[in-house]
């Protein structure tokens, strides 16, 4: 577990752009069974590549005139509950973090692991997240 001075920033970076941090089993259940038309799922990190590319990928992502109806995040190593329960969502996807995850209606409908993240830029991640947020949002 990381200590949470270390990891407060790395959240905010997120929460500041309207996700909503999640940190119990529950929380993540009731934001996928009641998040309306679209969910954007983040599975945060202290990863080079979270920092680097993730977050500013995602809040780029954003930028569009089609995203997302509700922005919620985790955070691996630091919300182990909450993670573990979001990744019961991910499957068939093994764990991964940093990640991203689209939800419709409720169901997994595009997902990027982390080996799609690492070594892109983040304008490749805004611009894969945005073509799924084109034909799912």
């Amino acid at each position: 577990m990381y200590p949470p001075e270390l990891v407060k920033p790395m959240k905010e970076d997120l929460t500041s752009v309207g996700f909503n941090q999640l940190v119990s089993p529950s929380e993540v259940d009731e934001i996928i069974e009641n998040s309306g038309e679209s969910l954007l799922l983040v599975v945060n990190s202290v990863c080079g590549c979270a920092a680097g590319n993730m977050r500013p990928g995602v809040k780029l992502s954003l930028d569009n005139d089609k995203k997302p109806t509700t922005l919620a995040t985790v955070f691996a190593g630091v919300d182990g509950e909450a993670t573990a329960q979001a990744r019961k969502y991910f499957l068939p996807y093994p764990p991964s973090s940093p990640s991203i995850a689209l939800f419709k209606d409720g169901k997994l409908v595009h997902f990027l692991e982390r080996h799609h993240i690492e070594g892109g830029t983040a304008q490749m991640i805004a611009d894969n997240l945005a073509e799924a947020y084109k034909e799912y949002c």
